[in-house]
C-alpha cells in the first residue's frame, strides 16, 4: 500500500532546477514512500522472509590462504542433528563459468566448489545445510577440512614485480618529460590509500526454491535482472525459468552483485527440492563480496609560475586477485577535471593471493581524487596561489583527453557558492598559525567529479481502472530513495500526483533495466519510466476510458540512449572542510564540512541531500579511520569485524552541509545526473588539505591516524 507523501517546507538555501512536469512532483521534497514500512518493521528483508520447509545453509571458509583441499571429512557432520547435506568440490553440482557477461568473464569465486584449489583466505570450501540456522552453523564450525598449504604473497606496493598494465588502461597526449622540464614548479609525490570494505548494515542473504519448474530467488542485490541472468548462465537454465526478487535492500555500495551465497542456495535447493537460505556472516563479508583495493598513486604536476598546468601525470597502482582481474581506476580522476599540454594517465595492477576486489562507492574516483586533489593543493602552495584560484585557472573548455564538449560543467559555480558559504575569503593561507587553545585549526577544499552515464532500460506503466497508476521496473532501492524518486518522475510524466502512483521494483520478471550502480540507476530508470508514462498519457488522451484490466504501455530506451549525442557527461562539486588537530595526542576532529554540487535536475531534495551527506560522511571516514590491515604471515585480515574495522561513528561526524547549484542540460532529455557516489569524491582530500593547513605537514597516506600526526 502506498502512503500519501506530504510536502515539508523547502530547505533554506536550496537551489534546484524547476520541474519540467505539470504537477511539480520532480523537485519537491517528498519523504520515502516505503518509509513507514521500514521504521515500523513491516518491510521484510531477504534474510527474514518466511518460507515453509525452509532449510539453512552455512558456508565454510578456508583456514589457509593458498593451497589445495586434501579432504573434507563430512561423515561426522552428516550424523549431527538436523544436518541435511554437506556440499564441497567432491560432490557439488558443476556450474558453467564459460561465458562473458556485460562486465566480462565471471569471477571464479562464484564458480562454487569447482575444484580443490584455495587461492585466498576465506575462500568457500563447503556448504553445510541443516534444518535450522543454529544447527547449520554448529555443523559448519565442526567440519574438518584438511589442506596442502602453499606459500602465499599478499604484499602490495607500487611497481613491485608482477605489476602489469591491462589493455585500455592508459591514455596519453603530449611530451611529458619535455613539459615537466619546462615547468617552473613541479610536484612529484606518492599517495596511498588502504584496503577498504563495504560493510552494509544488512548482510548478504539469498533464499532459493523451485516452483513449478521455475527457479525463484529472494535476494538482497543491486539488480534482480543481473542476478537472474547470471544464475541462468551458471546453471544452464532458460533465462525465462529464473526469477529473482529483491524488494528491500539494507545498503550495498557496490557489493551486492552475484556472490557465492546465491550460487550455494541454488545448489542446495536443487539438491534438496526445498527452499534453502544462505546468509553471509560479517566475517565472510570481508572475504567473499569484494572490497576496494589498496592503492599507490604517483602524481606529477608541472606548472608555470602563475599556476597554469603544463604537465599532468597520474599513475595509479592497485592489487587484484590471482583468479579475477579488477582494476581500481584511480588515474581516471585526472582525465576530466584539468587539462595540460602533456597529459598522461595509467592504471596498473598486481595479482596477489587476496580475495577479488570489486566496485565500491565511487570506484577509482574516491581514491584517485584523494591523490589528485592533494597534489593540486601542494601545487597551489608552491605557486603561492589560492587553491580555488589555481583550479579555476586550469578549468578546461572541453574534455581534456576526449576533446568532447561537456554536456554541462558548472564546477566554477560550485567553487563560488561554496567559497561564499564557507567564508573562504577570510582564510589566512599560511599553515600552522591558527589556534583555539591546544587545537591547531585549518581549512581545506577539493574538487569532485563523477561520470553521469545512462544505460538502456525497460519499464511498464499501467493505468488502473480505479484512476491510479502502477509502474513496474526492475530497479533497485538500496536505501537511496530511488523508489520515491521514480514515483515523482512518473507522477510528472503522467500529469498526476504522487499519491496516485505505485512503483513496483526489484523483480526480474519486469524486464531488463540497468543496475543500481555507477550513479546511473535513477537516470536510466527515469528515462524508461518517462517514455512509458508519456506514451500512456497520449493513449489516454485519445479517450475511450480504462477497462477493468487496465491499460499497460511498455518502453525500451535502447535506441534513444544510442542516439544520445556524444558528450562528456559528469556531475561536479566543491568540497570544503574545517579541522582541529591536537598536536599532543594526534587527534584530528573535523568541525565542519560543506559540499556544493552541480548534479543536473534534483528529483527529490530530501533524499538527494541525504545521499550527498552520506557520501561526505564516508569521505570523512576514509580520511581518518578506515583501514583493513592484511597480515603478511597468515594472508588474512586482522580483525575482520565491525569492532576492529574502524569507521566514523556519530561522535566523529560534525555539521555536514550539502547543497547544489542549478545545472541545466539542454542536450539531455532527462536532465538527471547520479549523486550516489559524487558525495565521497574529493571529501578525503579536502580534509587532508585542511590538516596540512592546520599543521603545516602534508599527509599523503590514508587514514590520517593519530600516530601519523605524532610522527610527522
Amino acid at each position: 500500500m502506498t502512503t500519501s507523501p506530504t510536502t515539508p517546507p523547502a530547505a533554506a538555501g536550496t537551489a534546484t532546477t524547476p520541474a519540467s512536469g505539470a504537477t511539480g512532483a520532480v523537485g519537491t521534497a517528498y519523504p520515502r514512500v516505503e518509509g513507514r514500512a521500514k521504521v515500523t518493521g513491516a518491510a521484510r528483508y531477504a534474510g527474514e522472509i518466511s518460507f515453509g520447509e525452509l532449510a539453512h545453509g552455512w558456508l565454510v571458509s578456508s583456514r589457509i590462504t593458498r593451497g589445495r583441499i586434501r579432504s573434507v571429512e563430512s561423515a561426522p557432520v552428516l550424523a549431527m542433528p538436523g544436518v541435511l547435506a554437506v556440499l564441497h568440490h567432491g560432490n557439488a553440482p558443476r556450474v558453467d563459468g564459460d561465458y562473458t557477461g556485460p562486465l566480462g568473464p565471471p569471477d571464479p569465486t562464484i564458480l562454487l566448489f569447482g575444484d580443490d584449489r584455495v587461492p585466498s583466505a576465506g575462500w568457500p570450501v563447503a556448504l553445510v545445510v541443516a534444518e535450522t540456522s543454529e544447527q547449520a552453523r554448529e555443523a559448519a564450525e565442526t567440519l574438518v577440512v584438511r589442506y596442502d598449504e602453499e606459500p602465499h604473497d599478499v604484499e602490495f606496493r607500487a611497481g613491485r614485480p608482477g605489476t602489469h598494465t591491462p589493455p585500455g588502461m592508459t591514455r596519453e597526449k603530449g611530451d611529458l618529460d619535455a613539459a615537466l622540464a619546462a615547468s617552473a614548479v613541479v610536484v612529484d609525490a606518492e599517495y596511498t590509500t588502504p584496503e577498504e570494505h563495504h560493510n552494509p548494515m544488512e548482510p548478504h542473504a539469498a533464499t532459493a526454491f523451485w516452483d513449478g519448474g521455475r527457479l525463484e530467488v529472494v535476494d538482497s542485490n543491486q539488480s534482480s535482472m543481473w542476478v537472474a541472468e547470471e544464475l541462468a548462465k551458471l546453471f544452464s537454465l532458460d533465462p525465462a525459468a529464473v526469477r529473482v526478487r529483491s524488494e528491500h535492500v539494507g545498503g550495498a555500495f557496490g557489493s551486492k552483485g552475484v556472490h557465492p551465497h546465491q550460487v550455494a542456495a541454488v545448489m542446495a535447493a536443487t539438491l534438496l527440492r526445498r527452499p534453502v537460505r544462505v546468509v553471509l556472516t560479517r566475517r565472510q563479508m570481508f572475504s567473499l563480496i569484494g572490497h576496494r583495493s589498496a592503492t599507490a598513486q604517483r602524481v606529477r604536476l608541472g606548472a608555470d609560475a602563475d599556476g597554469r598546468l603544463r604537465a599532468i601525470d597520474h599513475q595509479a597502482y592497485s592489487a587484484t586477485s590471482t583468479v579475477h582481474e579488477f582494476v581500481e581506476q584511480g588515474a581516471d580522476a585526472a582525465r576530466v577535471l584539468y587539462d595540460a599540454d602533456a597529459h598522461h594517465t595509467g592504471n596498473h595492477v598486481v595479482a596477489l593471493d587476496v580475495p577479488s576486489p570489486t566496485f565500491m562507492r565511487a570506484p577509482g574516483m574516491a581514491p584517485g581524487s584523494f591523490a589528485l586533489e592533494s597534489a593540486l593543493d601542494e601545487l597551489a602552495e608552491r605557486c603561492g596561489i589560492d587553491p580555488i584560484a589555481l583550479r579555476a585557472r586550469n578549468e578546461p573548455d572541453v574534455g581534456p583527453l576526449s576533446g568532447l564538449p561537456f554536456s554541462s560543467r558548472n564546477l566554477l559555480a560550485c567553487f563560488r557558492e561554496g567559497a561564499r558559504r564557507f567564508g573562504w575569503a577570510d582564510r589566512d593561507p599560511r599553515p600552522g598559525v591558527r589556534r583555539a587553545g591546544r587545537w591547531l585549526l585549518g581549512t581545506g577544499m577539493a574538487a569532485a567529479s563523477f561520470p553521469a552515464g545512462v544505460a538502456p532500460s525497460t519499464a511498464a506503466v499501467t493505468a488502473e481502472a480505479d484512476g491510479t497508476f502502477t509502474v513496474r521496473i526492475t530497479a533497485a532501492d538500496l536505501g537511496t530513495g530511488a523508489r520515491t524518486a521514480l514515483t515523482s518522475v512518473a507522477a510528472d510524466a503522467l500529469e498526476t500526483t504522487p499519491d496516485r502512483v505505485r512503483v513496483r521494483i526489484a523483480d526480474s520478471d519486469f524486464g531488463r533495466a540497468w543496475v543500481a550502480g555507477g550513479s546511473m540507476g535513477t537516470r536510466s530508470w527515469a528515462w524508461a519510466v518517462i517514455a512509458a508514462a508519456r506514451a500512456l498519457r497520449e493513449q489516454l488522451d485519445l479517450g475511450g476510458g480504462v477497462p477493468p484490466q487496465g491499460i499497460t504501455v511498455r518502453s525500451d530506451t535502447t535506441e534513444a540512449v544510442a542516439a544520445l549525442a556524444e558528450r562528456e557527461r559528469h556531475s561536479f562539486g566543491a568540497q570544503f572542510a574545517s579541522v582541529a588537530v591536537d598536536p599532543a595526542s594526534g587527534e584530528v576532529r573535523v568541525r565542519r564540512m560543506l559540499g556544493v554540487f552541480a548534479a543536473g535536475r534534483i528529483v527529490n531534495p530530501l533524499t538527494a541531500r541525504s545521499q550527498l551527506i552520506g557520501g561526505m560522511t564516508w569521505g570523512l571516514s576514509m580520511a581518518l579511520h578506515e583501514e583493513a590491515v592484511r597480515d603478511q604471515a597468515s594472508g588474512g585480515l586482522v580483525g575482520a569485524d565491525l569492532a576492529s574495522y574502524h569507521f566514523a561513528a556519530h561522535a566523529d561526524v560534525p555539521v555536514i552541509e550539502a547543497d547544489w547549484v542549478d545545472d541545466p542540460d539542454d542536450d539531455d532529455p532527462v536532465g538527471i545526473k547520479g549523486i550516489g557516489e559524487l558525495g565521497i569524491v574529493g571529501a578525503a582530500a579536502a580534509i587532508a588539505n585542511a590538516v596540512w593547513h592546520a599543521t603545516g605537514v602534508r599527509h599523503r597516506h590514508l587514514p590520517i591516524r593519530p600516530d601519523r600526526i605524532l610522527t610527522a
